[in-house]
């Protein structure tokens, strides 16, 4: 071990960055990080609505196979890079040395978007989370009024808390983050098992390839409509296997990071793919007979107070199963999404320390401040959960919750993040001079490469597409809205996608501000000092840590 973690040390070093984070990490630990921002217990199912409203049971199973496809190859031109250049600030560090021109200006853009997306995950996570905290307490207790306020203050508690244990030793979270996969797994058994045998007047497997009901999103039409929802369908899948890029961000704490940090890539993708489709087929055939229409869009819309579409999966399993069950299963989803925000802050934590340590954030010297106790980005860890808090006040503004903040936060996350996957696969491309690391595509990088960014082209596109209807008014048939007419604002209000107009706003502050500021300061990613430099900032912290254990 002390072999590797010389040569892991030597090659950071070779790098201009000094070991000032603790290497600790095991292969697993780093599949882990991953694996749990992934999160099939959160994506797979605070995003299933999406899937049912949309093209139904076809999609959500035809989609863990085709997005789970070519998310892979994302994941694998990425790792590709990642074996060469296995730093913590990842993608921007990787536009800086594979760019052949403008180095400065390819890093800080893709740093600034792998920031945004990163931002995104954490608030979309957090705020899912939020309510299916609040679904659970209404479990126990009917008069808990499912508002955006009261949603909106168990998310701020969620993000603080999320903060708390991302400013101890990484230690805490390795080993969190350990429990966290076998969480998920055992979790998915479970819930998978349960919903699998336990409903008896269902609509079983044989549904796995069934269509949504007409109507549920406004849109109707021939063969175009059913292919326009059917992609939009895809977008469960999507949102849940990204943030991947956390292996790479969490590097420089992996023992053989060069050959460790990629494979963790692919394995979190192709693992989470695969267990996330049991776990939706098991929510398929839990779901109502198709003849049970009303069921159907009960399940999806709610009522009686419970207008959230994100706990369309908490309301299948109450439905499915007896109150004490359901009750175990709900918590079970909540553990492992609760896992899955405090992965995302430690990701986010460490890009922006290492975005910091380049000068590219105000403040910079001030949130690259390590604990030198813990050896953790303290400060950054607090930035991370403080924008995601002004983030998540975007779900203020509606009447009732509803799906809106939640689709926006959605795009902006995997839009905002695929935008940083795809910039460094390109100048990978781009540049015949890249010198592969140990884990590589063997000749393969083009074919894959290219393919990844089409899919990163296609699916930008079909998150700033209207999910419903988008014109303002009535939307055809809604008498399946007459038992509860407070959901057909569900439509009347919420018709609208901000993902668009978002990440314009996001791509104007960045454009703007490094044309009025960055390009007069911003370099690209810093040599720390000598190789003799290095080593004594180490021994500084080694000392206080040895210290500290003494």
């Amino acid at each position: 071990m002390a072999d590797t973690v010389d040569e892991d040390r030597d090659h950071l070093h070779s790098m201009g960055y000094a070991q000032e984070l603790h290497r600790g990490m095991s292969t697993f630990s780093n599949f882990a990080i991953s694996f749990s921002i992934i999160s099939i217990l959160a994506g797979g199912m605070t995003s299933f609505w999406l899937g049912m409203v949309t093209s139904g049971p076809r999609v959500i199973t035809m989609g863990w196979i085709i997005v789970g496809f070519f998310a892979l190859l994302v994941g694998m031109a990425m790792g590709e890079i990642c074996s060469a250049y296995p730093t913590a600030g990842g993608l921007y560090y990787w536009s800086a040395k594979l760019a052949r021109k403008n180095q400065a200006r390819w890093s800080w853009f893709t740093g600034y978007f792998n920031l945004i997306g990163q931002i995104g995950v954490i608030a979309s996570v957090d705020y899912a989370l939020s309510i299916f905290i609040g679904y659970f307490i209404r479990m126990f207790n009917d008069g808990f009024e499912l508002t955006t306020w009261n949603i909106f203050g168990i998310y701020l508690a969620v993000l603080v808390v999320h903060g708390l244990l991302n400013t101890f030793r990484v230690e805490l979270v390795k080993i969190l983050g350990d429990i966290s996969v076998w969480w998920h797994v055992v979790g998915v058994v479970v819930i998978a098992g349960v919903l699998f045998i336990a409903p008896s007047n269902k609509r079983g497997i044989g549904g796995a390839f069934d269509a949504a009901p007409e109507g549920m999103t406004g849109w109707t039409g021939g063969v175009m409509v059913t292919i326009y929802l059917f992609g939009l369908g895809l977008l469960l899948a999507q949102y849940t296997i990204t943030g991947f890029d956390a292996s790479a961000h969490v590097s420089e704490e992996t023992l053989g990071a060069r050959t460790e940090a990629p494979k963790a890539i692919v394995r979190s993708i192709y693992i989470s793919a695969i267990a996330a489709l049991v776990l939706n087929l098991s929510m398929i055939a839990a779901l109502p007979k198709k003849s049970d229409v009303d069921g159907y869009f009960a399940i999806a819309f709610g009522g009686g107070g419970d207008l959230f579409l994100v706990n369309a999966a908490p309301r299948l399993i109450s439905s499915a199963v007896g109150s004490g069950v359901a009750k175990l299963l709900v918590f079970i989803a909540i553990v492992g999404q609760f896992f899955c925000g405090l992965a995302s802050v430690t990701a986010n934590s460490r890009m922006i320390y290492a975005f910091s340590r380049d000068g590219a954030l105000p403040g910079s010297k001030f949130w690259h401040k390590i604990n030198k106790k813990t050896r953790t980005p303290t400060n950054s860890v607090w930035l991370g959960v403080t924008l995601a808090a002004l983030v998540g006040t975007l779900s203020l503004y509606q009447k009732g919750g509803y799906s809106t903040a939640f689709f926006a936060l959605t795009g902006i996350c995997v839009i905002g993040l695929y935008i940083s996957y795809a910039i460094p696969i390109y100048l990978r491309l781009t540049n015949p001079d890249f010198v592969v690391g140990p884990w590589n595509l063997k000749g393969k990088h083009k074919l894959v490469g290219w393919t990844a960014l089409i899919w990163i082209g296609f699916i930008s596109i079909l998150f700033i597409a209207p999910l419903f209807w988008p014109f303002w008014g009535p939307f055809g048939e809604t008498e399946f809205l007459s038992g509860t007419p407070d959901a057909y604002t569900v439509f009347h209000q919420n018709n609208f996608n901000f993902t668009g107009p978002l990440i314009l706003i996001a791509a104007v502050f960045v454009l703007g501000y490094w044309s009025l500021s960055g390009k007069k300061w911003f370099t690209g990613p810093k040599v720390q000092g000598t190789r003799e430099e290095l080593l004594a900032i180490e021994r500084e912290l080694d000392a206080v840590e040895h210290g500290k254990a003494l």
